[in-house]
């Protein structure tokens, strides 16, 4: 079983490796002052630079979005990794070995194995988009010039050309030295009477590529009327990959998803290239197989699907196969807090048809007319009854009932209730008691319910095998999880992280605390024992600021608030240490914000004049509560308690003169 990395190798890893070098990766980034820097934001748009990085602390925050972290979380959000990938890809980078505890860490024999046949399927695109520029490549060209693609737009997107011959690709690989063993499981051969051939003859290439971009696979279409294969022919379940987990074009959408909360989902690799040509960079196409559950959890990686926005747009085909596919979507609908939509030209045209017949103009425009999947899914279920007879209406109340029962807004399903019996010519209040009886029959789990009904009404994914579905992509259950699952946006609901409302900056009593808390983690070698204790006394108004003095205090518990503390990335590591996970973003961006000193004498002032701020609205709440308490306290029945009341109110407006000299 795969081991956890230890912490002490995380700590290490993050301190070895410069945030700086890494964000210039993808942001420009110009001084903004000592020790610190500012760029564009990469997490949304703006025309002037709010993001900025402090690589002392090792630290990022944008001013205009609030996205903060460290290197660690960078890496993630840019390249949609898991924790544990972009630790072991950052040690990597710097040459450091991890050690794992509770299990071991990846076998490096299996490491070993996988960099070779990545670097197989490197070699093997290199060797397609040669052979594209060959004159065997005729009828590839001429394939390409009738969808309205340039060799431009091929070499663009790795287009390549599997020239016509038996072993052609696996001589080529051969010369450079990969074994039988490694290139039969690359899958790009088959086993012939007399061994390996070539599996992609005569045909034109896409090559798959992964979310980091490594090529995983390809995609080959048939070019040949004497090709007796099918017409699109892609690469079995290897060890790279796994068609259900795989989308074609992830690797140039992923950034424009995050940025724009948006996917759109086509059919094939030429859809995905007039998508993004034609201006609708978030186009993405499943390779082989239908849109199910592990390309939902993939998908809602990048949108950050936490129901704050976000959409979710599948265009198919106008036929009856495309009509399918997009009821399939809509069985996995639910997986989605995201807004899903379905847009279907009207002729029946796929997008790569449209922008060759009307232009770029109108493959963004067929976006526009997209109508959400529920509504979809109903009038397709609808076109089943004949809906001229009472008796065909009726019938199609019953079929869509369940299917607007499974609307999880509770304010949303009643309006689609009332639109259904518009569409069915039905009283209002019979299609609604419909709809609630469905509701309550899926809450049952007895079959009769959406649930239920969808699996009557529409025909489901089948399963690989042949064999009975027993969970996974088209069955709607989750099936068995494989290792690195668990950092995945999980399907129930009762899973996702609870949601954190965070400070608000216009409210003056949080705006004191958080200025504070910044002070405690930027400058904590200005304060004296004075100031931390009356830190420590302080309490905060706000949870995230309570955990935050809570975490604080408990470090300095641990060095000793009469001891020397040296500012800069040992102390703000130490602080995060002490923090749950969803806090170290906040942490990061209380260490970014400059604090309005000029000099280091200014600076202690402020800080000692925030902290005894602080306190001194320590001080106001308590004596607000003990004056209350005075005046319920009887100075006859309880003359000790209104006296030690008493005592306690003359002790604070003491302890407050101290700090407002005179």
């Amino acid at each position: 079983m795969a081991g956890l990395i230890k912490r002490e190798d995380i700590d290490e890893v993050r301190s070895r490796t410069d945030i700086r070098e890494i964000v210039e990766g993808y942001v420009t980034l110009k001084s903004a002052g000592i020790g610190s820097y500012k760029g564009l934001c990469p997490f949304h748009d703006e025309r002037t630079p709010s993001f900025h990085v402090r690589p002392q602390y090792g630290t990022y925050h944008c001013f205009g979005c609030d996205e903060s972290g460290d290197v660690i979380a960078f890496v993630q959000a840019m390249e949609h990794t898991t924790f544990a990938e972009t630790v072991e890809r950052l040690a990597a980078r710097i040459g450091y070995e991890l050690h794992y505890e509770q299990g071991s860490g990846p076998d490096k024999a299996t490491v070993g194995r996988r960099q070779r046949l990545l670097d197989a399927h490197k070699v093997a695109a290199e060797y397609f988009q040669a052979q594209l520029r060959t004159a065997a490549a005729r009828e590839a060209h001429r394939y390409l010039g009738q969808r309205g693609f340039s060799p431009q737009d091929a070499a663009d997107y790795g287009v390549g050309y599997a020239p016509q011959g038996w072993t052609r690709l696996l001589d080529h690989l051969r010369k450079r030295g990969y074994t039988e063993e490694e290139l039969e499981a690359t899958g790009m051969f088959s086993s012939g009477r007399s061994g390996l051939i070539d599996r992609f003859r005569g045909r034109l290439v896409f090559p798959i590529r992964a979310i980091g971009g490594e090529i995983i696979g390809f995609g080959a279409r048939k070019l040949y009327e004497d090709d007796r294969g099918p017409k699109y022919l892609n690469t079995p379940e290897t060890q790279l990959y796994k068609k259900s987990t795989v989308l074609y074009g992830i690797d140039k959408a992923k950034r424009q998803i995050a940025r724009q909360r948006q996917v759109v989902v086509v059919e094939g690799y030429t859809d995905v290239m007039a998508m993004h040509l034609a201006g609708v960079p978030t186009a993405v196409a499943t390779c082989g197989t239908a849109f199910g559950a592990e390309h939902i959890k993939v998908v809602r990686r990048f949108l950050s699907d936490d129901g704050s926005g976000g959409e979710v747009v599948f265009t198919f085909d106008g036929d009856e196969a495309g009509q399918k596919a997009a009821l399939r979507a809509f069985e996995e609908d639910q997986r989605f807090m995201a807004q899903t939509f379905v847009a279907v030209e009207p002729n029946g045209m796929d997008p790569c048809e449209l922008r060759l017949a009307r232009g770029d103009a109108a493959v963004r425009s067929l976006l526009t007319a997209k109508r959400p999947l529920f509504e979809f899914a109903i009038r397709a279920a609808m076109k089943r009854y004949d809906l001229e007879s009472l008796e065909g209406r009726v019938q199609a109340m019953r079929a869509t009932a369940p299917i607007v029962a499974r609307i999880r807004d509770t304010t949303l399903r009643p309006a689609y209730a009332r639109r259904l019996a518009g569409w069915l010519g039905l009283e209002v209040p019979d299609v609604v008691q419909a709809v609630e009886i469905a509701a309550r029959a899926d809450a049952r789990g007895d079959g009769r319910g959406a649930r239920g009904a969808q699996q009557r009404t529409f025909d489901r994914p089948v399963d690989d095998s042949g064999g009975p579905p027993s969970g996974g992509p088209g069955t709607g259950r989750p099936g068995p999880g494989r290792p690195g699952d668990e950092d995945l946006p999980q399907d129930d609901e009762s899973a996702q992280p609870p949601r954190i409302e965070w400070p608000d900056p216009r409210d003056p009593l949080l705006r004191t605390e958080k200025e504070a808390l910044e002070v405690v983690v930027q400058v904590p070698h200005l304060l004296g024992p004075a100031e931390w204790q009356q830190f420590a006394e302080a309490e905060c108004a706000h949870p995230v600021h309570t955990a935050m003095h809570r975490a604080v205090t408990q470090v300095l518990a641990g060095v000793g608030a009469d001891q020397a503390i040296t500012p800069g990335r040992g102390w703000i590591e130490a602080v995060r240490s002490a923090l749950p996970q969803e806090l170290h973003g906040y942490l990061a961006g209380l260490s970014m914000r400059a604090l309005p000193a000029s000099s280091e004498q200014q600076l202690e002032r402020y800080a000692t004049g925030v902290i005894n701020h602080l306190f001194d609205r320590q001080i106001n709440r308590r004596q607000a509560d003990l004056r209350a308490e005075l005046q319920r306290t009887s100075s006859v029945e309880q003359p000790d308690r209104f006296r030690e009341v008493s005592r306690q109110l003359l002790d604070l407006e003491a302890r407050r003169r101290e700090l407002r000299p005179a």
